[in-house]
């Protein structure tokens, strides 16, 4: 049965994703709230004991998803704070396999520099797309993103493994999406045009999330 709802993920991603390139957005909004949904009944068929917190990672992640189909700063903001609780989530999950004892200070040091960089470069190109009220709320999320990839690799280096290393190229996957997700929103000067990029990275990020995981 956990196959099936695989098979209703990929076919309904693979629908969604032709969607996105062909800019339908009628097909897009009926395809998009079955991504998450079919992702989380596989996750809780295929995994022995399922984690509570990944599984209010994937419902956030859903509802971010619902919240994000309409126009408008107020929805895009509700949406956005689903995110960022998913991000959490999949943090409070990931530290269940994080032996902090492996986890050398100049990794950290490292790894926070890197995403702190790469936040403050994205928005410096966006700042004159956004407005001012988002700025730093938007700022503040992808940090909390990027929080989450830094979790992701600190559960691949207390455990090397195939599974963590596939958890935490998801993760970056997914902060990839999210910060093309602002340039196609918001930068209409943007070469990313169509949300073909941000579901593409998002989907294979969500489901590689949870096959490290598994």
């Amino acid at each position: 049965m956990k196959y099936v709802f695989l098979a209703i993920f990929i076919i309904v991603t693979s629908i969604h994703l032709y969607a996105s390139l062909k800019q339908d957005k009628k097909l897009r909004n009926q395809t998009k709230p079955f991504i998450l949904l079919s992702l989380l009944g596989f996750y809780l068929l295929a995994a022995r004991t399922p984690s509570t917190w990944i599984i209010l990672a994937l419902i956030f992640s859903w509802l971010g998803d619902v919240l994000l189909m309409p126009k408008g700063v107020k929805w895009f903001t509700a949406g956005g704070i689903c995110f960022m609780i998913s991000h959490v989530f999949f943090i409070l999950g990931y530290m269940k396999e994080v032996n902090f004892a492996t986890i050398p200070v100049w990794l950290v040091i490292l790894l926070a520099v890197l995403f702190f960089a790469a936040v403050t470069c994205i928005f410096s190109k966006l700042k004159p797309h956004l407005p001012k009220a988002l700025f730093y709320p938007m700022y503040l999320y992808l940090l909390i993103n990027g929080a989450m990839n830094c979790f992701a690799i600190f559960r691949w280096v207390s455990f090397p493994a195939a599974a963590t290393v596939i958890t935490a190229i998801g993760a970056i996957l997914f902060f990839i999406s999210d910060s093309s997700l602002f340039f196609v929103r918001f930068n209409k000067d943007s070469r990313l045009k169509t949300h073909f990029l941000v579901m593409l990275t998002y989907s294979i990020g969500e489901l590689l999330i949870v096959l490290g995981l598994l």
